[in-house]
């Protein structure tokens, strides 16, 4: 066991290293690391870590808890004869609140959480079923999306996946399906969930499937206006909103059924052979290369069949293929954004206590958290983000990260941030390091090609 091979597995099955992560690997083995990873409810959260969270109050909170918490904002405004600017205000304000705690909850679950593997699946199937979430109700749902459609099933079954993400309100409205209906079909979600979310682009499906997709999904919305607050979920079927009559869909006649029509559709596209090879390429491309061996997508394709569609066994078969410890894969990938802001936190360590500027980075390195509009979600390859313009900005924030600006204003250790990322640098970089001034050194490392690498 090289202390290589174990940095190459925290780089992926992480967002980086953290100091003395490695060591830590090392006394319990890679395949013990690997399997507890795999298994998240096995590895209790810190103490501490669960109090911070519980600061965030918003966090737990369902749908309807949301509607309720706003509307009783709302009254004690009115019961004030608050205007309608101010009663505005008071939603901004919520909004902005659930806005900056969903953030602070994904920053310190990244930094702070010993499920690794959880937190980088988390983000992996935000961006699969990317919803927006700064416009409109969104503002109010997107972070109970990401903590009760995304995060319990990240690592189980892929039709639980989808199903709680059909059904959540976030994706309703941000596909504008809420807005679908028996004469007047909306087919934006029925497309990209053929396109984006299940058999991909090439998945072998025609316009005939959209539009019978569709009509299948008409009725699944939100609960009129004066119920949300009593549903939790955020859910509601609307029988006669329902395009009525059967389905012929992708070859198959789904008989009139109300709502199970959309339920036996989403047991369709869970269990289709080009589901299976979309979703493990888009698993390979994420942990291995950005264009992954056809050999590994079909291994990865069988065992998401064979398995009923269980995400950890699908990963426990790529983390154990011999793709992904081939020497060309280590230091492959390039890091977007949220990866480079992630692993520096990370590689900082328990010093990093400030976690207001981070919103700010990720806007300025071009990935806002929460805010890529277009239902493709943001994307980890090297094409989407390496460029003369990204390398000018992440090098002029080496400085102030080795500065403190995550911390208390203390400069980082250049030789802790060094034995972090087990030196693993080249002659090259070691040499200009070396040769520089102490003070500048944590922010070569930042700036360095290996820390844009992982």
């Amino acid at each position: 066991m090289t202390d290589t091979k174990i940095f190459h597995l925290i780089n992926r099955l992480s967002f980086g290293p953290t100091p003395g992560q490695i060591e830590k690997i090392k006394k319990i083995g890679i395949e013990t690391y690997i399997q507890s990873q795999l298994q998240p409810d096995s590895i209790p959260y810190p103490k501490v870590l669960i109090q911070k969270l519980e600061y965030l109050d918003t966090l737990p909170l369902n749908p309807g808890e949301i509607t309720t918490e706003l509307q009783q904002l709302q009254q004690q405004g009115k019961e004030f004869q608050l205007n309608r600017v101010a009663l505005n205000r008071i939603k901004v304000r919520f909004e902005q609140k659930i806005f900056l705690q969903a953030t602070k909850g994904r920053f310190l679950r990244t930094l702070e959480s010993p499920r690794h593997l959880e937190e980088v699946i988390v983000d992996f199937w935000y961006n699969h079923f990317n919803v927006f979430g700064r416009q409109g109700l969104n503002r109010l749902y997107f972070s109970s999306y990401e903590q009760q459609a995304i995060r319990p099933h990240a690592l189980g079954k892929f039709r639980e996946l989808l199903g709680a993400t059909a059904h959540h309100p976030a994706m309703l409205i941000y596909l504008d399906n809420w807005q679908s209906y028996r004469g007047k079909i909306n087919e934006n979600y029925a497309r990209e969930l053929l396109e984006l979310h299940t058999l991909g682009v090439d998945g072998g499906y025609s316009q005939n499937d959209v539009i019978a997709l569709a009509k299948i999904f008409t009725g699944w919305g939100l609960p009129p206006n004066n119920k949300r607050a009593e549903d939790r979920d955020g859910f509601y079927f609307d029988e006669k909103r329902h395009e009525p009559g059967d389905k012929f869909f992708l070859g198959q006649t789904i008989k009139e059924n109300g709502i199970a029509e959309g339920e036996t559709a989403l047991d369709i596209l869970a269990s289709h052979p080009a589901t299976a090879k979309h979703i493990s390429y888009k698993l390979a491309q994420t942990f291995v290369l950005d264009q992954p061996p056809e050999s590994l997508v079909n291994v990865l394709a069988k065992s998401f069949l064979e398995s009923g569609g269980n995400i950890s066994q699908v990963l426990n078969t790529l983390f154990n293929s011999s793709e992904f410890w081939q020497l060309e894969v280590n230091n492959s990938k390039f890091k977007n954004p949220y990866r480079f802001v992630a692993s520096a936190m990370r590689a900082i360590g328990n010093e990093v206590d400030n976690f207001r500027p981070i919103n700010g980075i990720l806007d300025q390195l071009g990935m806002p958290l929460y805010g890529c509009v277009t239902p493709d979600g943001y994307k980890n390859t090297k094409d989407a983000w390496l460029d003369s313009d990204t390398m000018i900005r992440r090098s002029s924030l080496a400085v102030p990260l080795s500065g403190g600006l995550l911390g208390r204003g203390k400069p980082i250790s250049a030789e802790k941030l060094m034995a972090t990322l087990g030196n693993n640098f080249s002659a090259q970089t070691r040499a200009v390091i070396d040769k520089s001034s102490a003070d500048l050194r944590a922010a070569l490392i930042f700036g360095s090609p290996e820390f844009m690498r992982y």
